[in-house]
């Protein structure tokens, strides 16, 4: 060849490879396609026929199958879009996604595996498929689909090493009572058919007020003041005259002194020394503790007025608000175990004695009380309790640890393991929860094993597989 004719091929080949440079750029191209165009353009230029020019030219009316980064970044988009600084991501057509060595591909994945391939899908999770293998603009091969994958949809298969780095555990799922705690606060209150009030059924002056206070420990029939009242006394004047005028006419003065309150003890003692006292005492009617003393001495009491207030503190009463979501297997005679935050390291038991028959509007909470002996006195009124219910029903049901089920809100999975090292996700539907249980209604068997922890990681891997399978199954079968 001549020096004329070296340049002429100089020029050719600078040419050609300026504007396939130029296309690639704005196209994409992998190195394999930027090859073949450079022949197509060196061939046009030299007045040759190409066998890959129709390529080259229907290469430019393929269809968009996503964009890319125009910087060759690992971005991609299945839509047009834009950089940070508004540069727009490059177009890749299909023809210019494919890799022009299927043979060779083909060999590879098959090699080791006798499984029949599907479709391949890409690599990055794009919405891009193939029938054949191929390669995406960065060179990564496509990823086989085989037919047990389409099978499972949203199976995932995890190596057993990985298992133990992720640290999944699994635990069967039982079939037995479900054993549910509900605890709720308590306030300490009065058993009401205890307490007794102490008042007058005439106007009377007290006397003398013994040496009773607040707080104080009295006995049955123990004299709590002495009093002067001009209607008992009259009362007690016409009983010893009727006594002395015979036994016979007695009975209603007698009567009446009972009608103003006066003891029995006392007219008793009125009809044996046949003598009308000036002042009568006031006992008290039962054991207990004085919780309000209200009697001065000299003051003047009318009739109705309370004077004292006893109660008998042997036997108190725990008063629970329970949510009304728990109310369902709870029931009279259910024990309870109490706890109170001025007796630590102390436990009490006592039953559920009553269910109040409404539910609180604000707290949306039912009150129980519960009867609970407080022979030496240390507990108090008002003090706080802390309950514990046992309101597990005795029908078995299904249950598993509450760290298998994922709740979404919407809906509730848990994650089956289906051994050799596979899990799928399965949609339940729980019920009542309690002692780190939930109970399964619908969903799963006694006998399954779900997974306990990693769940997150495995239900991630299983919503993606599925959804890559809905993407891809179509265009496949096309």
């Amino acid at each position: 060849m001549n020096g004329v004719g070296r340049l002429a091929l100089v020029g050719l080949v600078g040419g050609g490879a300026a504007w396939a440079g130029l296309v690639a750029g704005g196209r994409g191209w992998t190195p394999e396609t930027l090859a073949d165009a450079v022949q197509t353009q060196i061939g046009a230029l030299a007045g040759q026929a190409s066998e890959v020019q129709p390529e080259a030219i229907a290469a430019a009316t393929s269809p968009i199958i996503y964009f890319r980064h125009p910087d060759g970044l690992p971005e991609w988009s299945a839509t047009p879009t834009e950089t940070d600084d508004g540069r727009p991501f490059l177009p890749v057509l299909a023809s210019e996604d494919v890799s022009f060595d299927p043979e060779g591909a083909e060999v590879a994945a098959a090699d080791g595996d006798d499984r029949t391939v599907l479709y391949y899908r890409h690599p990055m999770g794009l919405p891009d498929t193939s029938p054949v293998p191929k390669k995406d603009s960065m060179g990564m091969d496509y990823l086989p689909v085989y037919a047990g994958d389409a099978d499972d949809v949203g199976t995932v298969s995890v190596s057993p090493g990985k298992l133990q780095r992720t640290g999944v555990r699994t635990a069967f799922a039982v079939t037995a009572p479900m054993a549910m705690t509900v605890r709720a606060p308590g306030i300490v209150e009065l058993d009401d058919r205890r307490v007794s009030v102490i008042s007058l059924r005439a106007d009377a002056f007290i006397e003398q007020v013994e040496d009773v206070t607040t707080g104080s420990t009295v006995v049955a029939g123990t004299p709590l003041a002495t009093l002067y009242s001009p209607d008992v006394t009259a009362a007690a004047a016409l009983y010893v005259s009727d006594l002395r005028s015979g036994e016979a006419q007695a009975g209603g003065s007698r009567q009446r002194l009972a009608n103003l309150g006066v003891p029995m003890i006392i007219i008793d003692k009125i009809a044996a020394d046949r003598r009308a006292p000036v002042t009568i005492p006031l006992t008290a009617p039962r054991s207990g503790v004085v919780l309000e003393r209200m009697a001065v001495d000299g003051m003047m009491a009318e009739a109705g007025e309370t004077l004292f207030r006893i109660a008998d503190t042997s036997v108190l009463w725990i008063m629970a608000d329970v949510p009304e979501s728990a109310m369902r297997d709870l029931a009279r005679g259910a024990p309870a175990a109490i706890t109170f935050s001025g007796l630590p390291g102390e436990e009490f038991v006592g039953v559920v004695d009553e269910i109040y028959p409404e539910v609180d509007m604000q707290t949306r909470t039912a009150r129980l009380r519960i009867e609970l002996p407080n022979p030496d006195g240390r507990l108090l009124v008002n003090m706080f309790a802390e309950v514990a219910l046992d309101s597990g029903g005795s029908d078995p049901v299904v249950q598993v640890p509450e760290a298998a089920v994922i709740d979404t809100g919407d809906r509730q999975v848990v994650i089956r393991d289906m051994g050799d090292g596979k899990f799928a996700s399965q949609d339940v539907v729980v019920g009542r929860r309690g002692d780190g249980m939930v109970e399964i209604r619908e969903g799963i068997a006694g006998g399954d094993r779900v997974v306990t922890t990693s769940t997150f990681l495995i239900d991630a891997e299983s919503n993606l597989n599925a959804a890559l399978a809905a993407l891809a199954a179509p265009e496949a079968a096309e």
